[in-house]
């Protein structure tokens, strides 16, 4: 079914920065979008993906177009987290970090609406060391597929949440970049979404601008006196764009941060009416990329997020619960984990995790204040037997090289990805690694007369 652009919406653009109401109509005729992905630089290099006649998506260092849109279900490198499929325009966070923030200087992000998990993968690609990324989810249904990137990722600096924004007021000001990727009308997406234009009207817009000054309000208490707020939607609105930097600065102690952009990228770089605040926008007519827009602002350094809010989480290490592994704990598991210098494994509920040492007071903190669905890598539980592992440390840079691999073709390791069995040669016993091309995709036990696939049973692909 073919799907117009309304004249309401056309018309409701023509003061945008950078809108093109002709070469804009023409580009949501084509039925074709970009195919555009990330790689994963802890896992793999570009060089190793399996794709040929690519294009390097300008304003990131990790992305790339692809000539066509392949099935990623049945590649399993993308199953083993080598890369993530984005769109283009999205990855344009990256500048806002490098440009904007020390690379020498440990940080404490938060991706407040993270799910899928685009923007937080992106995220753990370019945090400094030390770093801690909270990446939380509202919806509760959503966070297991926001768990389950983040765990392909392989990252151990990483908490994810199920929080209301309003929640973090309790931390008091906490972290030094926020990230709001807003929840918006959508209309960027249009060309990939058609059947959400017939649900676009300037009702819709205004609505989804009230939410987005809510959840900006209930967050902005969690910022650091100079922290920096990037604030991004899928949508052309000015009311849910540009408008939306004038009412931070309206209302609260901010500067707009500007960010260099190349001229032969296509972006368009605006400014808000009232303040001037700098944004970026994305038009497919202009660049290879859909809808999107980006601001970037400063809190002053006498900043007060304007609630309530005077938590600390000084003596919040005494909180019951993860604690330091004993010694028999580590040892039964240390042919299996390759351990750094500030990582190591603690206990809590039973089960063993690995995160980072000079991370886990702010984590202790947030176990007290927030819903954690997970933190840093599920490394695996003591049973009667020994050591079992879980697929959380197959994923993670943490995995000894040690622990036995079963190379598996492209064929078995799609069996595998589908938690079938199959034959493999004899005399391998316990536990062992599938790999595809020298890269981890879980666990298998090794039997006397068959294996174990300990792939999760949640994440196995149906397609036959």
């Amino acid at each position: 079914m073919h799907h117009s652009l309304p004249t309401e919406f056309l018309d409701s653009l023509s003061g945008a920065p950078g809108f093109n109401r002709e070469s804009f109509v023409r580009a949501h005729k084509q039925v074709e979008a970009f195919t555009s992905l990330r790689f994963n630089p802890a896992k793999c290099h570009e060089g190793q993906l399996p794709f040929t006649d690519t294009r390097k998506v300008p304003w990131s260092r990790f992305g790339i177009y692809l000539p066509e849109r392949p099935s990623f279900t049945i590649d399993p490198l993308f199953h083993a987290g080598t890369y993530y499929v984005q769109e283009a325009s999205s990855m344009f966070l990256e500048q806002a970090v490098v440009q904007l923030t020390d690379p020498g200087k440990p940080l404490k992000v938060l991706d407040l609406c993270a799910a899928p998990g685009g923007k937080s993968t992106h995220l753990l690609s370019l945090l400094p060391p030390g770093s801690l990324l909270v990446s939380n989810e509202i919806i509760k249904t959503r966070v297991p597929i926001l768990s389950q990137n983040l765990v392909k990722w392989g990252s151990v600096c990483s908490v994810v949440t199920n929080n209301d924004p309003k929640d973090f007021q309790r931390l008091g000001a906490f972290f030094d970049v926020i990230l709001v990727d807003a929840p918006c009308s959508g209309s960027g997406l249009f060309r990939r979404d058609r059947s959400a234009i017939d649900e676009w009207s300037c009702e819709a817009v205004s609505l989804c601008s009230q939410r987005q000054q809510r959840i900006l309000s209930d967050i902005l208490p969690a910022l650091v006196p100079g922290g920096l707020l990037i604030y991004s939607t899928c949508s052309y609105s000015v009311e849910e764009d540009e408008a939306i930097s004038d009412w931070l600065m309206d209302h609260h102690s901010f500067l707009s941060a500007q960010i260099s952009v190349d001229p032969s990228w296509g972006i368009t770089a605006s400014k808000s009416a009232k303040h001037g605040a700098y944004g970026y926008r994305f038009y497919p007519d202009h660049l290879m990329g859909e809808g999107f827009f980006l601001t970037a602002l400063r809190a002053h350094a006498e900043f007060d997020g304007n609630e309530e809010s005077d938590q600390s989480h000084k003596g919040s290490a005494s909180i019951k619960g993860l604690v330091p592994a004993r010694r028999e704990e580590e040892d039964a598991c240390k042919d299996y984990i390759r351990f750094s210098d500030d990582v190591r494994l603690w206990t809590w509920q039973d089960r063993l995790y690995l995160f980072s040492e000079s991370l886990i007071r702010d984590l202790r903190f947030l176990q007290q204040q927030l819903y954690v669905r997970k933190a840093g890598v599920l490394a695996g539980s003591l049973a009667k037997s020994g050591f079992v592992p879980e697929h959380d440390l197959s994923m993670s840079a943490y995995l000894s090289s040690s622990v036995p691999r079963i190379a598996l073709d492209l064929e078995q390791s799609l069996q595998y990805l589908r938690k079938a069995t199959f034959p493999i040669e004899p005399g391998m016993k316990g536990w062992a690694i599938a790999s595809y091309q020298q890269m981890p995709l879980g666990w298998m036990k090794c039997l006397p007369n068959r294996i174990n696939n300990y792939y999760p049973t949640d994440w196995r692909i149906l397609n036959k």
